[in-house]
């Protein structure tokens, strides 16, 4: 599992409900600010259409599973404590929250968009979810500023009798958060700044923090308890704001996809994680019935419950990864099966990527790929795409 995704937001808005139905684990829920105090780590899936059956093969998964050609790849899922206004200045249990934040690769930041929490998570009535949105993209860009603040001191206290470049110094300040000296550079361009700090801005400092932030830790927006008339209404008037072009929105129900797995384990209902349908197969009371059915209504209108999607909207959309199958070009298989594996890689990630991915002497020994759908030799530097099935030729 070489992704993790980190589940952030404020306390109470159902970030633990849903961790749980995504990971069916069994961390506490509740009501009330800081239900999570330390990091949750749990093992999700993600959906990829299986190569195997392309093949004329069925696969064997060594790790997730298969199920009606749908390959469900584990990733690892982070339920991060609870976030409230001041963390970037040590409130709340903002410190801890911004260090375990920072193990994510990327954020889905569950939102309660029926209004029924108010910024500190205590019940009401009528909030805004545009205060949660805006307040944790404050509060992780004021993080990146304090830190980009310490490499322009860096910078400014460094010999001058020697050439400095000042991206080198905040890539090296901002390490933690696996960016480097080009990137930096080419966010300072992009803003139409210059590389000289002393013509920066408060503002051109925020702008830079900002654009790092977004580029370092990609974020997705799950509007949760979708499943109420008031929290649809806002998600209308909400995804659709110019102001938020810059996000992914993916309307969610953490208690109906909760409900669901639940009832498939009694026996109740046989339903596959993210299906925007399900059939009842077991014995159940009029109430149920009319639960299940006003769970089936939200799932037909919104593709499903939305927290599969969130998952995996967020890792090969909104992040950009890809899923690569190792393969053989002529078809041959090992006692140990065939499409064992399904890696999920950087975006742009190529055939010489994908050799180390496997293992550094694979890496070292690359002589080429070969792409097993058109039997058609791949350079070293050649850029794969998702779901590709390739073939890793070595001197070994």
């Amino acid at each position: 599992m070489s992704y993790k995704i980190g589940l952030v937001g404020k306390p109470s808005v159902g970030k633990s409900s849903f961790f749980n139905a995504a990971t069916m684990n069994d961390v506490p829920e509740g009501a009330y600010p800081f239900t999570t105090i330390d990091p949750s780590v749990g093992e999700a899936y993600v959906r990829v259409d299986c190569a195997a059956p392309e093949f004329d093969e069925t696969c064997t998964p060594s790790v997730g599973f298969c199920d009606n050609g749908t390959r469900y790849v584990p990733v690892k899922l982070v339920d991060v404590a609870g976030l409230i206004p001041g963390a970037h200045e040590g409130k709340g249990l903002g410190n801890q929250f911004l260090t375990d934040l920072n193990e994510a690769d990327v954020l889905v930041h569950v939102v309660d968009f029926s209004g029924e929490t108010d910024i500190e998570g205590e019940a009401t009535e009528g909030h805004d979810p545009r205060e949660d949105i805006d307040f944790l993209e404050d509060e992780l860009d004021m993080w990146y500023l304090d830190i980009l603040e310490k490499g322009l001191e860096r910078y400014r206290s460094g010999y001058h009798g020697e050439e400095k470049n000042v991206e080198e110094d905040l890539a090296e300040q901002m390490s933690a958060f696996k960016t480097n000296k080009d990137e930096i550079k080419q966010v300072i361009l992009s803003l139409g700044l210059s590389l000289d700090p002393d013509d920066w801005a408060d503002a051109d400092k925020e702008a830079i923090a900002r654009e790092i932030r977004k580029r370092t830790k990609p974020m997705l927006i799950a509007a949760n308890k979708m499943d109420k008339p008031v929290a649809q209404e806002n998600f209308e008037e909400i995804s659709s704001d110019p102001e938020y072009d810059h996000l992914t929105f993916v309307p969610a129900s953490a208690h109906a996809e909760k409900a669901l797995k639940n009832a498939e384990e009694a026996g109740i209902v046989e339903y596959e994680p993210g299906s925007s349908d399900f059939d009842i197969v077991g014995d159940v009371s009029g109430e149920q019935e009319e639960g299940l059915e006003q769970i089936r209504e939200f799932l037909n209108a919104y593709d499903g419950a939305g927290v599969q999607a969130s998952l995996e909207t967020a890792l090969f959309d909104v992040m950009g990864a890809i899923a690569i199958f190792p393969g053989s070009a002529n078809g041959k298989s090992d006692t140990q099966g065939v499409f064992r594996d399904c890696f999920i890689l950087p975006e742009g990630s190529t055939t010489e990527d994908f050799a180390y991915h496997l293992h550094s002497d694979i890496g070292d020994g690359l002589l080429h790929g070969i792409d097993c759908r058109s039997k058609r030799q791949v350079g070293s530097d050649h850029e794969l795409e998702h779901r590709d099935v390739l073939e890793i030729v070595t001197t070994g």
